[in-house]
């Protein structure tokens, strides 16, 4: 170990999931301080549509990046990177995955701000979960150097549950921890893992389907799409990525197009949103309140909004429903509109 009775300092990139849990944990079994960084790029999947869905209310409410912190008892620092994260996004320098994941630039960008903290707060070297082979893209054996070449992070990052399969980084050189105490962990089966979090006595962690972001998730990724191909630029705003998690989503017409809330935690969080977009509500039945995003949105795209919010009403075999409708402008109104019959609204295109 380290000759010198220094004690070494090593930040961890903190997804929530099992694989950084026991990165983390493989370090402070050798005696570092360890810190957790955690960034919020907008597009985490946890915490939020599942938090307001009654379908998902089995599932725990709860940021997983903060959980695994208190089961290690380490701090944990969250930094918003959602403005500067916008340009990993639109223009990935190494491409997209499947969907519009920008997994190889999103690593290269989130270990460069890791190493950015590193340096500004004093601590030694960097650790991340990741392991040879799980993940297609940006866990491969050619991409790994590319990472620590491209952040600058260079022999200063470590990941201890595939570092027996790397050339030995600066702390393992320096004696800063035990190259024999890491791991060589590869390919995607999680069985080596959980046997790691068997022993150490972790019975319970996250295991995100997909991995933790909604840019691998293809429904997603076709939503941002259409967004990007309409507005003629590829370009977001935190509220444009929110709502692509949340309602039924329909364009009817190329020049709008509809966010339908599909239950009542849905209607209730999009209502937030009612200052900012023409909105629809059924008010003599139950129904979802609907938002039509678009430009140049006329009297009849109104009435053809209302007919399919109609439909999605507990009033859709009604001869009419009335609707309520406003805007941020413009007090709100009330007609009445005979619901979308369904061969119709099947014909319709759905995002």
């Amino acid at each position: 170990m380290d000759i010198h009775d220094k004690q070494r300092k090593a930040v961890s990139l903190i997804s929530g999931g099992l694989d950084s849990l026991l990165a983390t944990k493989a370090m402070l079994e050798q005696g570092i301080h360890v810190e957790g960084i955690n960034f919020f790029t907008g597009f985490c999947v946890e915490g939020h549509t599942h938090a307001i869905r009654k379908k998902d209310k089995a599932k725990p409410k709860r940021n997983n990046a903060l959980w695994v912190a208190e089961q290690l008892g380490i701090k944990l620092h969250i930094i918003d990177i959602v403005d500067e994260y916008k340009d990993v996004v639109i223009n990935p320098k190494h491409g997209y995955g499947a969907n519009l994941n920008p997994c190889l630039d999103c690593k290269i960008f989130m270990v460069n701000k890791a190493k950015q903290w590193m340096m500004e707060n004093d601590f030694d070297f960097m650790i991340t979960g990741e392991v040879i082979g799980q993940r297609p893209m940006s866990q491969r054996k050619e991409t790994m150097p590319i990472i620590a070449n491209e952040s600058g992070a260079d022999d200063l990052l470590l990941r201890p549950l595939c570092a027996k399969n790397l050339p030995a980084t600066k702390p393992e050189l320096e004696n800063w921890i035990d190259r024999e105490k890491l791991y060589g962990f590869s390919g995607r089966s999680r069985k080596p893992q959980i046997a790691l979090a068997n022993h150490w006595g972790f019975d319970e962690y996250a295991q995100p389907a997909g991995g933790c972001c909604f840019l691998t998730d293809p429904n997603y990724s076709d939503k941002l799409k259409d967004l990007w191909q309409n507005r003629g630029d590829k370009y977001y705003e935190l509220d444009d990525i929110m709502l692509l998690k949340t309602g039924r989503h329909l364009r009817p017409k190329k020049n709008f197009k509809l966010i339908i809330a599909r239950e009542e935690g849905e209607t209730r969080f999009m209502e937030g949103y009612k200052n900012k977009f023409i909105w629809l509500k059924t008010a003599s039945c139950a129904g979802p309140l609907t938002l039509m995003d678009g430009n140049d949105i006329s009297a009849d795209d109104i009435e053809l909004a209302a007919r399919i919010t109609a439909r999605y009403s507990q009033g859709r075999d009604e001869e009419c429903v009335t609707i309520a409708t406003g805007t941020r402008s413009k007090a709100f109104t009330e007609f009445d509109i005979k619901p979308m019959l369904a061969n119709e609204i099947q014909a319709l295109w759905y995002l």
